[in-house]
């Protein structure tokens, strides 16, 4: 068994190297510590269904011949390992981007660079791995958040390189600034101190907008963090930033809404930018601000924002399985729809329970399989009724650490919103 871990208290860095060892070693199972960075909770609550990750309790280590260690050089950073530190007949493969270890590799892949993740996209290109987006982003967040943003000391050229490559791969910077802490200076605080000096708050068509007009001198980074946080402490629905540059004469324009009826995606391409639900940006040159601010308005004005409910997201009809139902069928079951999970139900068609691919790991032995699904199942059941917004059931979702969420209405099950449904919408994949 080839196997794939990282370091505990992992990053964004870490889960990168993490997934990426998996496409450079085909067949490896990653192994993800318990102890995880706050930073990666929001992330993996949303995308844990596109990694099959393994704990250490999971994994016999009786029958590992291959370890491969990603982003760390010490026995004592890995988590449930310590069995294997004495093994004669263990192959180890060692990348990291840190010098100092005591962990003695039969091949190692170390470098002083900015992150781990540029080494193993070196890899990557080399084998011509072809990315999926979601995995693009991932990677660039493990990158920015090693190298600063690429400002770190330690950043050096093939860094660049890589997230340009990433770039190039559709890495979505939008989702980046959703779960990445960013630095936030004097510049910053000067920005947004300003900002709430000079706040404004209108209603238009309903909801509490405010709209920032602000001169700033050359780029200033971390913009989207200075509007997210004015958005919150003004405390409206959407908040919008114009930051004009006059030496360069253009206006960078930065959205952040907290609710679904505005779509910051949808403003921003109007003005040929782009960006998802949530968040969004625009950079317009030669544009008076004043015309950027009445552009604006005229699209809240003309609902020009898209109102996404659980019913333009969620999936349907729901296939259900009775709480007597043996675990082997289930199983069947679940293969046959190429799905991760399922509502229970009992015999009055009464919702009891969830059965998910996490569940089966509860199965120790043979004979369980016979047994009714209730015996495995997830009894305490989060819903959501169907008047609710998409980012309600993906809070829900990221609250509880579940993979999707039942949508009922007078006691009857009436759709399913997953993870993958929550992902098509936040990575503004919905069909126009």
């Amino acid at each position: 068994m080839k196997i794939v871990t990282t370091h505990k208290g992992t990053d964004f860095d870490a889960l990168a190297s993490l997934v990426a060892a998996t496409l450079v070693y085909p067949g490896a199972l990653p192994v993800l510590p318990m102890s995880i960075n706050p930073n990666l909770k929001g992330f993996l609550s949303i995308h844990k269904d596109l990694f099959d990750f393994y704990t250490a309790k999971e994994i016999d280590l009786d029958e590992v011949d291959t370890l491969i260690v990603v982003d760390t050089n010490s026995w004592s950073r890995l988590e449930g390992m310590g069995d294997l530190r004495h093994r004669d007949d263990l192959n180890i493969i060692l990348w990291d981007h840190h010098v100092e270890g005591d962990i003695e590799a039969d091949e190692v892949v170390r470098e002083e660079i900015g992150s781990t993740i540029t080494l193993m996209i070196r890899e990557l290109l080399r084998q011509r791995k072809i990315l999926t987006p979601i995995q693009a982003t991932l990677f660039l967040m493990g990158l920015y958040e090693d190298t600063g943003n690429l400002s770190f000391p330690s950043t050096l050229a093939e860094d660049a390189r890589a997230a340009a490559y990433l770039l190039d791969r559709k890495a979505d910077l939008n989702i980046l600034s959703t779960f990445l802490r960013q630095a936030y200076g004097k510049k910053q605080k000067t920005i947004l101190f300003e900002m709430i000096q000079n706040a404004e708050r209108s209603e238009i068509s309903s909801f509490s907008v405010s709209i920032s007009v602000m001169e700033v001198e050359g780029h200033v980074q971390n913009l989207s963090m200075v509007v997210q946080m004015y958005r919150e402490i003004v405390n409206v629905d959407a908040a919008f930033g114009i930051f004009r540059d006059a030496s360069r004469d253009r206006c960078m324009v930065i959205g952040r809404s907290n609710v679904d009826e505005l779509n910051m995606g949808v403003i921003m391409r109007s003005m040929g930018g782009g960006g998802h639900p949530g968040a969004g940006s625009a950079l317009l040159k030669k544009t008076n601000p004043d015309v950027i601010r009445e552009m604006i308005e005229e699209m809240i004005k003309g609902n020009q924002q898209t109102s996404v409910m659980l019913s333009d997201i969620m999936s349907y009809p729901v296939t259900t399985v009775n709480h007597a139902t043996p675990v082997e069928e289930v199983a069947m079951i679940l293969r046959d729809l190429g799905c991760t999970g399922l509502p229970v139900v009992d015999d009055d068609e009464k919702l009891v329970g969830v059965i998910s691919r996490r569940d089966f790991r509860k199965i120790r032995k043979a004979n369980h399989m016979s047994s009714p699904v209730k015996a495995f199942m997830s009894r305490k059941v989060v819903t959501i009724p169907p008047d609710r917004g998409a980012i309600d059931a993906a809070r829900l979702m990221i609250k509880h650490d579940i993979g999707r969420v039942p949508v009922m209405e007078d006691g009857k099950i009436i759709g399913i919103v997953t993870r993958s449904d929550a992902m098509l919408y936040f990575y503004d994949l919905l069909p126009d």
